[in-house]
């Protein structure tokens, strides 16, 4: 194992390996201290990030943080890297890549060509040593498009998951919540709901609903009930109305483990969600975290932000419609306060978009972390100017089931305006055609203009949701 050292006004610095030095080079969060990893000082924080910048991008191919043979997702990062596409970058170190990335000549085409050379490990390395406009900056190049019913991810354009979670899993109160966000422009990105129970049958009936309401109100959009996956592949054997497969995935083989996946399951239910034919090959939906493989006790020591970025060399291979980070959810722990999530949100969103992910946030915190709605509206309209492709419209932001603090559908109309942001085409088309939206995307309230959607609604409601 490699050691690094650097001398600063006549003091060495020395890190034990290229994990301990990732790990001492992060801006501090609680998750690190608490895995006892983290800088002892903000002078060792600097000497790091200083020893950091000077190491080549060739390192991380060679010194590998956890080993091959040891964890499947470092041999999945490892025989999917394309060499031919890091050989424009072969000769920087991780310093000069900054310096690469932040030329106005890295143009979205540019990086793209290279992302396939693109170890996850060499991006959290990257990101470590950039102040946030650089990761807003560099984000903001990259356009990352998928299609399903709804294109996500084009510029101009900011989609919305609506997320009508019930804590009893109320068939009505969802439909009703569901329509509601749609009066607002919420859903292009997908209507997904969290089940409150881990039934199968319930499961089921959420994924009938689901497709009704959007058949029903022909709305261009997909769904996805986030169940676990296993369940959602018993589903599809019963020839559940499945669009887009969830899972919650991490860093490293053994967290993944602890979540009850690995990558065959995630490829079984890729096959069976494609064999069912209800739109284009993209049918994954996957979101991470921070601090999941530190929970799971999975983390071979290795900083939460750089195993995050691991997530994201599993998620590329499955060509997914949609990714997001859930960026405050796990707790003060690992995110200690909303300087720290929003700091999280920036790095994810910005390793995720270079390597060519259909990056969401889930912009949000935990009642007992030292975080509020101030610093979500913060972190909310810098995702905003960095090109995130979608938020998270939760009725009054409050997830009831959950239990935690996200965005709301008012936020949506938000970032939207102020950023002069559309849906998603086909969206914006249907929000235009039911009323809800004038040309320029303003919401129109009279009920006159809300006619046919309204009676759409009062037909899906009165036709007998259970």
């Amino acid at each position: 194992m490699k050691s690094f050292q650097t001398t600063i006004h006549g003091k060495v610095y020395r890190f034990g390996s290229l994990a301990d030095l990732l790990a001492k080079a992060s801006p501090f969060r609680s998750g690190d201290a608490l895995a006892g990893i983290a800088a002892e000082s903000e002078e060792q924080r600097v000497a790091a990030q200083f020893c950091l910048a000077d190491t080549p991008l060739r390192e991380f191919t060679k010194d590998l943080l956890i080993p091959y043979e040891a964890d499947e997702i470092t041999r999945l990062i490892c025989d999917a890297w394309d060499e031919a596409a890091f050989k424009p970058i072969a000769h920087l170190t991780v310093g000069e890549f900054r310096e690469y990335l932040l030329q106005s000549t890295s143009t979205n085409v540019e990086l793209s060509k290279i992302s396939a050379g693109l170890f996850p490990e060499m991006l959290s390395a990257v990101s470590k040593i950039m102040r946030n406009q650089d990761l807003i900056s560099v984000a903001g190049k990259v356009e990352v498009i998928t299609r399903f019913r709804s294109t996500v991810g084009k510029k101009g354009h900011l989609s919305i998951r609506l997320q009508p979670n019930h804590p009893t899993d109320d068939l009505k109160a969802i439909t009703a919540a569901t329509v509601d966000g749609l009066l607002y422009g919420c859903g292009d990105a997908v209507i997904g709901v969290n089940p409150a129970t881990d039934s199968v049958e319930r499961m089921h009936d959420l994924q009938n609903l689901l497709a009704r309401i959007i058949e029903t109100l022909n709305i261009p959009t997909q769904s996805c009930v986030l169940g676990h996956v296993t369940n959602q592949i018993e589903v599809m054997n019963k020839s559940a109305p499945v669009d887009l497969v969830f899972q919650s995935i991490a860093g490293t083989e053994l967290t993944n483990k602890s979540f009850g996946v690995n990558i065959a399951l995630l490829r079984e239910a890729q096959d069976a969600a494609r064999g069912l034919k209800r739109g284009g090959p993209q049918v994954m939906y996957f979101e991470t975290g921070q601090g999941s493989c530190l929970s799971a006790n999975g983390h071979h020591g290795v900083d939460q932000q750089t195993l995050e970025a691991r997530a994201y060399g599993l998620a590329r291979a499955f060509n997914p419609f949609l990714v997001n980070t859930v960026v405050g959810f796990i707790g003060p722990e690992y995110l200690y306060d909303g300087k720290q999530i929003i700091r999280a949100g920036l790095e994810d969103h910005f390793c995720g978009k270079l390597m060519r992910l259909p990056m969401g946030c889930d912009v949000c915190y935990t009642n007992h972390a030292e975080a509020d709605q101030d610093d979500m509206d913060n972190l909310l309209t810098l995702l905003g100017v960095a090109g995130c492709s979608y938020f998270m419209g939760v009725p009054g932001a409050d997830d009831i089931m959950l239990n935690y603090q996200s965005t709301s559908f008012h936020d949506a109309q938000y970032v939207r305006q102020t950023l002069n942001l559309r849906p998603s085409p086909e969206f914006d088309l249907w929000l235009q055609k039911m009323g809800v939206c004038d040309q320029s995307g303003r919401l129109r309230t009279a009920d006159d203009s809300l006619a046919e959607l309204k009676s759409r609604a009062v037909h899906l409601l009165s036709a007998g949701v259970p």
